[in-house]
């Protein structure tokens, strides 16, 4: 039986840059639909089921910051690629809290660009085939269900988004331990970069605001190695 391709939506009103790269991914195994902007590229993430997308930034009538929003709306889990001539660090931060797994400078190597939606999609699909052994933690007067991806404390609830969930199942699993950056990093973002390392400092930073009402928990930051989440003994 033919294993089924994966699906990209590939948004970019570069006419020739869109074709070509539409064109290379089709070579390798992948089923794209090219939009040429932001507009046709939600109607079309509405009208059809795709594995990744990659956004242009700059585009007319939606930007890929504005895409990448409405996306997220409709799926959280989505996985997401900026492709973009824009290099601020500003427009590159903006990317990653948007929740983009990875930020692509114009002009970029196309196999390079091919490895890392692999390994996103082969990632995703490890943490779909996962089940956890432990989906129920308690965090000092935290309940946290990562299967339905709830922090409750007092009769008060927080659902977390994807990414925020798989961060604190990690620091959750590795409870009064050392969760290594580099693990985490590569579990849930893919690969280590500096810039992934940004994105899970956002994260952390959220994470901790969440915590925030039971003073007996705490992540640790054990500097150049990773987190450590504090809580009392159950």
């Amino acid at each position: 039986m033919e294993k089924e391709k994966f699906k990209v939506l590939l948004v970019e009103d570069d006419t020739n840059f869109g074709q070509v790269l539409k064109n290379y991914l089709e070579l390798n195994d992948f089923v794209v639909e090219l939009a040429r902007d932001g507009i046709l590229g939600l109607a079309a993430f509405r009208r059809e089921k795709f594995d990744i997308c990659l956004l242009d930034v700059m585009m007319p009538n939606m930007d890929g910051f504005t895409l990448a929003e409405e996306i997220r709306n409709v799926d959280p889990d989505m996985p997401l690629f900026f492709l973009s001539a824009k290099s601020m660090k500003e427009d590159i931060l903006s990317g990653y809290k948007l929740g983009a797994d990875d930020y692509i400078t114009k002009p970029f190597d196309s196999e390079i660009l091919l490895q890392k939606i692999k390994a996103v999609l082969k990632r995703n699909q490890e943490l779909q085939e996962k089940q956890h052994a432990q989906v129920e933690f308690q965090i000092g007067r935290y309940h946290f269900n990562s299967k339905l991806r709830i922090l409750s404390i007092d009769g008060s609830s927080q659902t977390l988004s994807p990414k925020e969930n798989e961060l604190l199942t990690m620091l959750a699993e590795y409870i009064n331990d050392l969760l290594p950056r580099e693990a985490a990093l590569k579990r849930i973002w893919g690969s280590d970069t500096y810039f992934n390392g940004r994105s899970m400092d956002v994260y952390i930073a959220k994470l901790r605001k969440y915590l925030k009402e039971d003073s007996s928990v705490e992540i640790v930051n054990i500097h150049g190695n990773g987190f450590r989440l504090v809580a009392p003994a159950e």
